[in-house]
């Protein structure tokens, strides 16, 4: 049986089903967890239901593992079913029983000595110079400290507990916490004095002195006198007029992800993340309990504050995902969901966004009982500035429903962007006119130009167009005319479909496109829709795309069709 070093700290902090909580260290290896007399020596735990030895921790090779040694209900960590698996700090060992113990594995950091479970595990070995009463009081104290800490109570209710019980195990005068503003300098965030009594932030005048210092060396400064303090402390204005005695200052800093303990014999520090202060006008305030208690406290209180800035970022990035959620539910609303049979036409449609919401739009509506309008239109850019752009441009052009004519729409729209510049964004259209006797005057604003099928040939009779809308000041959009024959097809799409990439990125292209539709031309406008979408499926083999999808067809039947 080999034994870990008893100095190396880790160990179990078991809670019981009563919530009571306390530390075992792991001092042999292999480490064994039951009911039987054999584990003794290790951890017992009164209750029949677990077997005389349902699970062990063994060392090896600097690592610890727990293993399932015959528990009828299963060994499980943080929730997972376990035969054998390794233990990071942290980790929580539960059995599969309702009320019933939990395990807490707390691994020893080399060069950490004042973790909560390793102060707690060698208290009776601290010389305080107070009574064991006293002491224990203490321990106490920082135990409800720490679970506070772990509550889900907002923050600064937690810091101003922290702060409130720092303050009562000390006996400090005042407690503050300090954190950094937008501008990078340090403000008190929190205020609390003795008794529990909340101070204002702008009322209190921690040391610079003392602060400068601790923030130079990145590691606390703890005085217990302040007498016997160096000259630059002794000499301090705010300490001279506040008549301080001592002074705590204890940087906090996040622990970084990738910390290790073979990572080299500085330890590495992560985001600085403010100041625990604490002063006193008693000279001698802080005694050698007082000060390993608070470096506990403190690397706990690091842990929870960086935990909850990276939740309040969370919280702002699922409130950011929700309002997204709603332009995209709104953008979907107003895409046309199918269209009804025109007398002389009928089309087909659909949008894929690559973001939550696009700067693809498409429509078809009748303009009068004559001539029925559809267009496609790609603002550039993507996400909520291009949505927000789609939806105003769409707005425009369905006023075309009250008779604007689509020349002077253009012009205006041109000009209007071009004229607010500094939204970022300008839109190629497509924008089409058809009558009942196949008449279709259309203004292309530098999109990409729609594909005719007809009688099996495939082609491209819109390519006449100008700039992009938005673009270039004065630009004249004038409408061009085609005639459509009955049965002919239009392709209209943005350049997500012939842009789409493949794994090695290669694009999709015209070439594959005008594959994709060979030989549909008597084909339903949804089978027809489909089968395009299935080429650029097959093609891209889910690679991520960097544009948006969107396809319209629409197919002119002719009059009396």
């Amino acid at each position: 049986m080999s034994s870990p070093s008893a100095s190396t700290g880790t160990g179990l902090e078991v809670i019981s089903p009563g919530g009571a909580r306390r530390f075992v260290p792991i001092m042999e290896s292999p480490f064994f967890i039951g009911r039987g007399g054999d584990t003794k020596r290790h951890l017992q735990l009164a209750d029949p239901r677990v077997s005389r030895q349902c699970a062990s921790i063994t060392s090896e090779g600097g690592k610890y593992y727990v293993e399932d040694c015959g528990q009828r209900n299963g060994i499980f960590v943080n929730g997972e079913r376990v035969t054998r698996r390794a233990l990071g700090d942290g980790d929580v060992i539960t059995f599969g029983l309702p009320d019933f113990y939990e395990l807490i594995f707390h691994a020893f950091i080399p060069g950490d000595s004042t973790t909560i479970p390793e102060l707690l595990s060698r208290i009776e070995h601290i010389s305080t110079g107070e009574g064991t009463g006293g002491g224990l009081h203490k321990l106490n104290l920082l135990l409800e400290a720490t679970t506070l800490l772990h509550s889900l109570l907002p923050l600064d209710a937690v810091v101003e507990s922290m702060l409130d019980h720092a303050i009562t195990i000390t006996g400090a005068d005042r407690g503050l916490l300090l954190a950094t503003d937008s501008t990078g300098s340090l403000r008190v965030r929190v205020a609390r004095s003795r008794g529990g009594t909340r101070l204002a932030p702008g009322e209190v005048a921690p040391s610079q002195t003392a602060l400068r210092q601790a923030l130079e060396r990145q590691a606390s400064v703890i005085t217990e006198d302040l007498a016997q303090a160096g000259h630059n402390l002794q000499a301090a204005e705010s300490i001279m007029a506040q008549r301080l005695r001592a002074v705590v200052v204890i940087p906090l800093y996040a622990t970084p992800h990738n910390a290790s303990a073979d990572s080299g014999t500085q330890a590495q520090r992560g985001d600085f993340l403010g100041i625990v202060y604490l002063d006193s006008r008693r000279p001698f305030a802080f005694s050698k309990l007082d000060r390993r208690i608070l470096d506990a406290l403190s690397l706990e209180a690091a842990s929870i504050l960086h935990n909850a800035h990276l939740a309040e970022r969370e919280r702002g990035r699922l409130l950011l995902e929700q309002e997204i959620g709603f332009a995209r539910d709104i953008q979907q609303a107003l895409l046309p969901r199918g269209f009804r049979d025109f007398p002389h036409l009928t089309a087909s449609g659909i949008n894929l966004p690559c973001h939550t919401v696009g700067g693809d739009y498409f429509d078809v509506f009748p303009v009068s009982e004559e001539r029925t309008a559809f267009l496609i239109a790609d603002v550039s850019g993507k996400g909520l500035g291009a949505a927000f752009l789609t939806t105003m441009l769409q707005g425009a052009l369905t006023g075309m429903t009250i008779g604007v004519d689509p020349e002077r729409l253009f012009n205006r729209l041109n000009q209007f962007l071009y004229e607010h510049a500094d939204v970022g964004h300008y839109a190629t259209m497509f924008f089409g006119l058809v009558d009942r006797e196949g008449q279709l005057d259309f203004i292309n604003a530098g999109h990409p130009s729609p594909l005719l099928l007809r009688r099996g040939e495939i082609s491209e009779p819109f390519t006449e167009g100008t700039f992009p809308v938005g673009i270039m000041p004065g630009a004249d959009y004038a409408a061009a005319r085609v005639k459509l024959e009955p049965g002919d097809t239009l392709i209209l799409f943005s350049d997500g479909v012939s842009e789409a990439l493949d794994p090695e990125e290669q694009e999709f292209g015209l070439p594959r496109f005008r594959e994709a539709l060979a030989g549909q031309s008597e084909a339903p406008l949804a089978e027809l829709q489909e089968t395009v979408l299935e080429s650029v499926r097959n093609f891209t083999r889910g690679a991520a795309q960097a544009d948006d999808i969107t396809l319209l067809l629409v197919r002119y039947r002719g009059v009396g069709s």
